[in-house]
């Protein structure tokens, strides 16, 4: 499995992740011909070597024109939704632009819809982001691992006045993962890098085993008394590796609400990103039936999914834990069958071992149109599917 490690010897920015990328491999021109799909004029992508305390590394600064102080979350997502990139890098990136706004609408008590963010308003930033996610994708990185973080001291200029470091947004956006202080007096960890390494990495500690095959060094603007960059491990490691990641639970006990309109709450909570719904009959004061509805996200969904659980059904409170879940790898092949194509789940268990699980909705298809039975389908797509495994792993 090809996986990256992010060491974050000073922090991580945008623009580091982006020189890192570029310094392991990543074509420039390819680049600047995608981040062109993005309705955005006037732009330039300047790439250079620099030294940073005698490491040569590829230094990224994105040129813009004048920009706005700063910009609801909908407008900036709409420059993102309104590009021909790829709909996986649109996805992401909205994802990661709004892990900052998730905790920029907390820090100022504000609905996130209505948040003006000034981290990411500009142009400069946008191009940034995306810029990592099409990089990653490019690259075909599976699987990104990150070092503890440090954070720096000081203060900086903000538009409120002096900012205290490491700053707000980006303490806030780092909650759960590891970090580490540093005595350097400068903004280490941007807000823009903390979203794109929680976003990105599924897990957080040292180097992991790995074949390595190339090491990329993306600096930073400042010279500092340690070598301002972060440096890209590149590699490949066991393909049954088990992913950590950090995830929400939104939980609240109903005892009011008609139960047929579960159905419909629940699709609107998975049409918005909920990754698991589920609900659990309980028994609530002065013995009522009643519903916990439980709604397992992503972070950065938390508040538009608890703001649908308010708008929705009838509760008046909704609990929020953080948890961290392990997940094995996976990836999804399509299988041919008598019945239709059918997409299969492949995860990894070691040792030649693998799980097989075919998508529910295709073979529900494939049963409808060719009169089949589910439970037939299902197995032509698994016995495809290991046969077709069977021959990759022959030819390997």
């Amino acid at each position: 499995m090809k996986t990256a490690y992010l060491d974050c010897i000073a922090g991580a920015s945008g623009d580091m992740l982006l020189g890192a990328l570029i310094d392991v491999g990543l074509d420039v021109e390819w680049l600047r011909a995608e981040l062109g799909k993005l309705p955005i004029e006037g732009w330039q992508l300047k790439v250079s070597k620099v030294d940073k305390n005698g490491f040569a590394a590829t230094k990224v600064d994105v040129v813009v024109g004048a920009q706005p102080h700063s910009r609801p979350l909908p407008v900036i997502e709409k420059v993102v939704m309104d590009s021909s990139v790829s709909e996986s890098v649109k996805r992401r990136a909205i994802e990661v632009m709004r892990l900052i706004a998730v905790e920029e609408a907390a820090i100022h008590g504000m609905p996130l819809e209505e948040v003006h963010l000034h981290e990411v308003s500009g142009e400069d930033a946008i191009i940034d982001i995306v810029g990592t996610l099409l990089g990653v994708e490019k690259l075909g990185l599976e699987r990104i691992i990150c070092s503890p973080l440090p954070l720096g001291r000081g203060f900086i200029d903000g538009a409120h006045g002096a900012i205290p470091l490491p700053a707000p947004a980006a303490v806030a956006i780092l909650k759960g993962l590891p970090v580490t202080g540093s005595e350097i007096e400068a903004e280490l960890v941007t807000p823009t890098g903390a979203a794109l390494v929680k976003h990105l990495a599924v897990s957080f500690g040292g180097l992991p085993a790995m074949t390595l095959q190339s090491v990329g060094y993306g600096a930073g603007t400042w010279n500092l008394k340690i070598p301002n960059l972060l440096r890209l491990f590149v590699g490949e490691t066991d393909a049954a590796a088990v992913d950590a990641e950090f995830v929400a639970l939104l939980e609240s006990n109903i005892d009011n609400e008609n139960p047929e309109h579960y159905q419909h709450v629940m699709e609107l909570l998975f049409n918005a990103g909920a990754l698991d719904v589920w609900l659990v009959p309980a028994q609530m004061k002065k013995n009522r039936p009643a519903v916990v509805l439980s709604v397992l996200c992503k972070p950065a969904d938390v508040a538009a999914l608890t703001a649908l659980m308010f708008r929705h059904t009838p509760t008046l409170g909704v609990r929020q834990s953080e948890l961290r879940r392990a997940t094995l790898q996976r990836r999804v092949m399509e299988v041919e069958t008598t019945f239709g194509k059918v997409r299969v789940k492949i995860a990894e268990l070691g040792g030649g071992q693998k799980k097989i699980a075919p998508e529910y909705e295709d073979c529900a298809a494939c049963a409808r149109s060719s009169g089949a039975s589910i439970d037939d389908v299902s197995f032509a797509a698994r016995a495809a599917a290991t046969l077709q495994l069977g021959l990759v792993a022959e030819e390997g």
